[in-house]
């Protein structure tokens, strides 16, 4: 599949705003065998005094953006074409659950997707025994590392209620499973949380996500949004997966990967310091359309 991909994230100021730096991460990855971005133009207004762009350590593209000068509006605008294949995995459980601390005892490298710097704590994501416990009481006898990334997945699903207005991005993975209601931001977390509870490496993953409209109904522009899901370690066979708890599916063409992380700290789209004592208000529009047979 290819599509076409646009964002636009603006920010506006009740006063000017005298300096700023932004860290951006929202351009999707070449993944071999999996992405590729064609094409890929992201626009500043107004035009900043430095910029500069590079691989983070994860892999992700980063652009680094200063304002020296006052500014009461940032536009940021993404334009993509990328082009999404079918990864094929072979239909196994891979390695048993209780197999794999002992894969995990065999892993040496701290290379930037090890295992390894997915398993404990990390900025926003902390295992416990609450969590462990709740996978726990769902799994069947000696069950595979993938099938227990798929049950938890239908899980979260299930017992959760998607609700963009219940939690917003500071939210905690425990406040959110505690209330059982929150966007894909947290299924995620809840998701990575509960995984490295029971010995799981598993990340976050930001990106973007093919949407369809009501039956009868036209697309309505810019009304889709940056989507999160996970990935999680099954072993040195099986390697990584992808799974999206909050539409309980493994994920496949229809999403596009723009960053892995450990939680959303790695990932956030924009990060930023101001000089400013002002409120600001922010906006964001995300188009993601298919294209048939565009010649490349």
């Amino acid at each position: 599949m290819r599509y076409d991909i646009s964002l636009r994230i603006t920010y506006s100021y009740k006063a000017p705003v005298w300096a700023g730096r932004h860290m951006l991460r929202f351009v999707p990855r070449d993944l071999a065998g999996q992405q590729r971005a064609i094409a890929a133009s992201l626009d500043v207004a107004p035009v900043p005094s430095e910029r500069s762009t590079f691989r983070d350590f994860f892999g992700n593209q980063a652009h680094e953006i200063v304002f020296s000068h006052a500014h009461s509006r940032i536009e940021f605008s993404l334009k993509a074409r990328i082009e999404r294949h079918v990864q094929v995995k072979e239909e196994t459980s891979g390695l048993a659950l209780d197999a794999l601390p002992a894969a995990l005892n065999d892993v040496h490298s701290l290379a930037p997707d090890s295992p390894l710097h997915f398993l404990g704590r990390s900025p926003r994501i902390r295992p416990n025994r609450q969590l462990s416990d709740y996978v726990e009481d769902m799994l069947p006898p000696d069950v595979g590392v993938a099938d227990t990334v798929q049950i938890l997945g239908e899980a979260l699903n299930r017992d959760m209620s998607f609700d963009a207005t219940a939690t917003s991005v500071e939210t905690s993975h425990e406040e959110a499973f505690a209330a059982r209601h929150g966007v894909c931001q947290d299924f995620s977390h809840i998701m990575i949380a509960a995984l490295r509870s029971v010995g799981i490496p598993a990340g976050y993953v930001s990106g973007f996500l093919r949407t369809t409209p009501p039956p009868g109904q036209a697309r309505l522009s810019g009304a889709d949004a940056m989507h999160a899901w996970v990935r999680a370690w099954c072993g040195p066979e099986l390697g990584w997966i992808e799974y999206d708890p909050t539409n309980a599916v493994h994920v496949g063409v229809d999403h596009i990967v723009v960053a892995y992380g450990r939680d959303y700290s790695d990932v956030s789209p924009v990060k930023g310091i101001l000089k400013a004592a002002t409120d600001q208000q922010s906006r964001q529009a995300v188009d993601v359309i298919p294209l048939e047979d565009v010649p490349g």
